[in-house]
């Protein structure tokens, strides 16, 4: 049980780290969405502050009163029980509410939200405002995902940030660690948060196993399209070399290949690749050719729970060979926030693991991302295993 000053701590922190990743942005920059999957920052900031005003503020505030009765239809995600809402692809036609608009917004439930957790400590509050918090932590890592393609496809490859990190080379040589045939516990197993997905502590038989105690770095890739990789169609599934050829993709998202030389974008503008570094932006169809070409496969979700003591991991979301599935015994909640995992569990792949981008007091080993095969905007990256 967490208590209320605890929670209203953790939730002032995490408000006030949504703004700060926005802070370095420019004003025409918070409306901008190049594809259906990145949404302007304006609206990550007003869906974030919805989740609190609909799942919170309307069931236990009677005394609160709506900012604004248009916010619910433009920042409700995908929640079918809260009622209808703009098209994902519409979101960048969203010049009004203003900027403005939307940060006395998240001033306004922030302050009321404050005001009811001095009252309040109904446990049932608490449990839904643990998973808000969570929830806006998920966006900050979308955030700084969508700010980097908006900036990333301005054709003046604008920087973000001197102080963002996102290459550190691992130390060390690349080894593979053996993992014995057995017996596994997977799935969460403690008081700590969790979304409902990781729940379901089960048993996994495995055989013996070896998994890279490092990530495929950018010299290793640079391999794999040196030796024609994305033109052989004998390393990849058959959707992923009709997506090769249809999208024209002979690289990773971001890769610009300047007078010979690699270079790519990060959030700190455009550099030269650093060989040593780890791969970054890259789909599950690329993991997998990549694997092939290696004489290698990915691991499994359970093989790299059962193994991740042994390897330092964080830096990338890691691709498995695991589908997004239910675990033994999964039940979605009722109402509105049993929509929040268990409707996507259909054609997509988990990751694990966490990123750069992922936020402080968010990141576990049984955390369960998940996205469809095709996507590379997110910081994913490759971990063989044989």
């Amino acid at each position: 049980m967490v208590s209320t000053d605890t929670l209203l701590d953790f939730f002032i922190e995490t408000r006030e780290h949504t703004e700060a990743i926005c802070e370095p942005l420019e004003i025409e920059d918070y409306v901008v969405q190049p594809i259906i999957d990145v949404s302007p920052p304006k609206w990550h900031l007003g869906h974030t502050t919805w989740f609190f005003e609909e799942f919170i503020l309307k069931s236990y505030d009677a005394s609160y009163q709506i900012f604004d009765e248009d916010f619910s239809f433009v920042f409700n995600s995908y929640y079918e029980t809260v009622g209808k809402r703009v098209v994902r692809a519409d979101r960048g036609n969203l010049s009004r509410p203003s900027v403005k608009k939307v940060y006395e917004y998240r001033t306004y439930v922030t302050q009321a939200m404050n005001k009811l957790l001095e009252s309040n400590n109904d446990q049932k509050l608490l449990e839904v405002l643990e998973i808000g918090i969570h929830h806006e932590k998920q966006h900050q890592e979308l955030l700084l995902t969508d700010i980097k393609y908006i900036l990333g496809n301005n054709p003046l490859l604008p920087k973000y940030s001197d102080t963002f990190k996102e290459f550190t080379v691992e130390k060390g040589a690349q080894q593979w660690i053996s993992m014995s045939e057995g017996i596994y516990e997977i799935g969460h197993n403690s008081t700590d948060f969790c979304f409902d997905n990781e729940l379901g502590r089960h048993k996994v038989y495995l055989h013996d196993y070896q998994i890279s105690n490092k990530l495929v770095t950018n010299g290793e890739y640079l391999e794999f399209i040196k030796a024609d990789g994305y033109k052989r169609f004998d390393l990849w599934h058959a959707a992923g070399w009709d997506w090769v050829q249809q999208k024209n993709i002979n690289s990773p998202l971001y890769w610009h290949l300047i007078d010979d030389t690699w270079h790519y974008y990060s959030l700190n503008g455009l550099t030269k690749i650093d060989v040593d570094a780890p791969v970054t932006h890259i789909s599950y169809f690329e993991a997998f050719a990549f694997a092939q070409f290696k004489n290698c496969r990915l691991p499994t979700e359970f093989e790299w729970e059962a193994a991740q003591n042994s390897f330092n991991w964080g830096q990338r979301w890691e691709w498995t060979e695991s589908a997004y599935l239910p675990y033994p015994n999964y039940k979605k909640v009722d109402g509105a926030l049993g929509e929040y995992n268990g409707k996507f569990m259909v054609n997509q792949k988990v990751l694990r693991g966490s990123s750069v981008a992922t936020p402080n007091r968010h990141a576990r080993h049984t955390y369960r991302n998940f996205f469809q095969t095709d996507l590379k905007w997110q910081f994913t990256g490759i971990r063989l295993a044989k």
